[in-house]
């Protein structure tokens, strides 16, 4: 596994310009071997050149010594190579120079140039060299072996060095090119699992906002119905003992119908949060799909619910009886042709008016209360209006409470299916709740 970039930044140890101690180490030693190959190769020098062979010495060492520079300043480093070439010295210096100059991020012209003056100028000095060789005897073969010793020697110290630098730099540039690409995925792995926790986040906040919506929808109708029965039957209990019983029965069956409603609820929340369980110490990787299952826990309990049973439209009539059962005087009025809509839609159009109707039981209690329902081509619409209560103590008389999140959530839930609420005072006294849904 290669290091990302962050980890390859903390590497650079190395003194200098040197990115690690371990290239150090090994520049020094090229250097001194350099070094001591041209001060070797200085004393024949000096002695042909005819200066003192301590001065020869001096400048194979300085010569040689440049080597030292060889990653900060290879351009001049094959420069002082292809200057001491006519000296027959810097061998090891031209080869390494070349092969870092090659293995550079310099353009193909530089290393071609200095190639090429370098290729040149080793042909050059062997040619004379073995020009002069053969004549003074020491080499007895045909005029065709100068041209063969150059050109051969030539290539052989220039053409390895600068083909092995060029491979050697491709592939450092592809390894910091894969080592970026590592580096950049890391970063969006990392960017998504950030947005996958925020859908997550928002994906809880909206469920449990759906859970509190429905919780008060079941809640607060049938025990507000079940709260004015029981004042009635407190009022009726000694003068009309079977409207007593009536009424006793009546409260029973909505605490039994709201226990049926709250219960089958808590199963589809039980069943949601056990459909998955995040596991600890997740890779990377994985958090981007352990944090999409968590964002979808709430489209699995959204669907389990529409799975089940439900309310629709077809028991508006018994919602609109069990209100009259309680005193209200409610006219129910539909319009249109009835046909079936989509769970999800039958669901909001009756809790709208359930709420509706629960808000008049608490709010005017007594007062004569409208209910329409609109069946449309492409839309189905519902009003629930009352008439002012009769009595202004009346409003309050079952004690009930209001926590004030009826009409948020009637809005809510019409919104999110596209639809228009609106709510308000009439002006008559009354109050007025009207609501738009798409029938798609």
């Amino acid at each position: 596994m290669t290091t990302t970039g962050e980890e390859h930044a903390r590497a650079l140890t190395g003194p200098w310009w040197w990115a690690r101690r371990r290239s150090a180490v090994l520049d020094g030693g090229l250097a001194l071997l350099s070094a001591a190959e041209c001060a070797a190769e200085g004393v024949p020098f000096a002695r042909e050149a005819g200066i003192p062979v301590s001065v020869g010495v001096l400048f194979g060492l300085i010569a040689g010594a440049v080597l030292l520079v060889r990653r900060k300043w290879p351009i001049a480093v094959v420069l002082v190579a292809i200057a001491v070439t006519p000296a027959e010295m810097g061998f090891l210096m031209g080869v390494v120079g070349l092969y870092t100059l090659a293995s550079c991020e310099l353009p193909r012209r530089v290393i071609g140039a200095l190639s090429g003056m370098s290729l040149l100028g080793t042909a050059v000095v062997t040619f004379v060299r073995v020009r002069q060789d053969m004549a003074r005897g020491d080499l007895t073969l045909g005029d065709w072996f100068l041209p063969f010793a150059a050109v051969t020697t030539s290539l052989g110290l220039t053409a390895p060095p600068v083909l092995l630098g060029l491979y050697v730099g491709a592939r450092r540039r592809l390894m910091e090119s894969l080592r970026e690409r590592a580096d950049s995925l890391e970063r969006e792995l990392q960017l998504l699992a950030e947005r996958a926790e925020e859908r997550a986040e928002w994906a809880r906040n909206e469920e449990r906002t759906r859970i509190a919506r429905e919780m008060h929808d079941v809640v607060a109708h049938r025990v507000s119905l079940m709260v004015v029965h029981a004042a009635a039957l407190q009022a009726v209990a000694r003068k009309d003992p079977e409207k007593a019983v009536r009424n006793a029965a009546l409260v029973g069956d909505m605490g039994r119908q709201a226990l049926t409603e709250l219960r089958e609820m808590l199963g589809v929340l039980r069943a949601g949060g056990d459909a998955v369980r995040r596991p600890s110490g997740v890779p990377l990787a994985a958090v981007g799909e352990a944090a999409e299952a968590a964002a979808s826990r709430a489209a699995q309990s959204r669907a389990a619910a529409e799975a089940g049973e439900g309310p629709c439209l077809s028991e508006l009539e018994e919602l609109v009886g069990q209100s009259a059962a309680a005193g209200m005087v409610v006219d129910l009025s539909v319009e249109g042709e009835v046909r079936s809509y989509p769970a999800e839609v039958e669901q909001t159009a009756y809790r709208v008016v359930q709420e509706a109707l629960t808000n008049v039981h608490k709010h005017a209690a007594g007062a004569k209360t409208y209910v329409r329902l609109a069946h449309r081509v492409s839309e189905i619409a519902m009003q629930v209006e009352n008439e002012p209560p009769p009595e202004p103590a009346s409003a309050s008389a079952a004690g009930l409470p209001s926590g004030g999140n009826g009409l948020v959530g009637m809005r809510e839930r019409v919104v999110a299916l596209g639809g228009v609420f609106v709510s308000g005072p009439t002006d008559a006294g009354g109050f007025r709740v009207s609501a738009v849904i798409p029938a798609a």
